[in-house]
């Protein structure tokens, strides 16, 4: 009896870390760049960096950039890995100097790919970043 509870016990763990590992795969699902669909000029993500670090202030037809990012989750973990080549560590201490130096202060942090996109809709020069799939009218996805 003993023995069926045993492999009973190792079938629901197995059952469980299958759900856990299809789970943080959808989680970790591929950000992409949005920008405002009035915006029409390409943008690779060297330059989506330059302007998430606010190393350039404005996209590339002159309009004033108007970035935002979000919360700490997987999409921003995500974001932050490919496009900023930053790790959350590096990416505090390049914001503190910043600050500190008056070279500039990072993006407003908004709640979630809904306040993004709204933001970014809503705003001349808005970009951000959402998890992939995500979109809204006013708003142009840039595929990574």
């Amino acid at each position: 009896m003993q023995l069926k509870h045993i492999a009973r016990s190792r079938g629901l763990r197995s059952v469980w870390m299958l759900a856990a590992l299809l789970a943080s795969g959808t989680a970790g699902a591929e950000p992409v760049l949005v920008v405002n669909a009035a915006f029409t000029a390409a943008l690779d993500d060297e330059a989506a960096a330059k302007i998430f670090l606010r190393q350039v202030k404005t996209l590339p037809d002159g309009t004033p950039a108007s970035p935002v990012t979000q919360k700490e989750g997987p999409t921003t973990e995500a974001f932050r890995s490919h496009v900023l080549k930053k790790n959350a560590s590096q990416l505090k201490a390049y914001w503190a100097q910043q600050v500190f130096t008056g070279g500039g202060k990072p993006p407003p942090e908004l709640d979630g790919d809904d306040a993004v996109l709204k933001h970014v809709a809503d705003t001349p020069g808005g970009i951000g970043y959402v998890e992939s799939g995500k979109t809204r009218a006013g708003v142009r996805v840039i595929k990574r």
